[in-house]
């Protein structure tokens, strides 16, 4: 894989681990009972992109690194899938 692939494959996974990790650890204003005037209870409370980012960064690197020691270490790819997977068919003779 070529380095721009990595790059393109690495911001795709950011992104979409960026909206799996957002809601950990966000508290709202509700929950503080600290309701600012003008804005809907479920509002954040605070800023906590900064940490939601860190964690996206971590969370996708250690994916991406999982995903470079399988095609790499272990020789795997997409077509390898096939063989990886059982066979459940019906016919006794393959």
């Amino acid at each position: 894989m070529s380095w721009v692939s990595f790059i393109a494959l690495f911001f795709i996974t950011w992104w979409v681990v960026l909206f799996a990790v957002l809601p950990f650890s966000m508290r709202t204003q509700d929950e503080d009972e600290d309701v600012t005037l003008g804005t809907v209870h479920s509002a954040p409370r605070g800023p906590h992109m900064l940490r939601a980012v860190l964690r996206t960064t971590i969370a996708t690197m250690v994916l991406l690194g999982i995903f470079y020691g399988i095609t790499r270490g272990l020789g795997l790819g997409i077509d390898d899938i096939p063989h990886i997977v059982p066979d459940f068919s019906q016919n006794p003779e393959n």
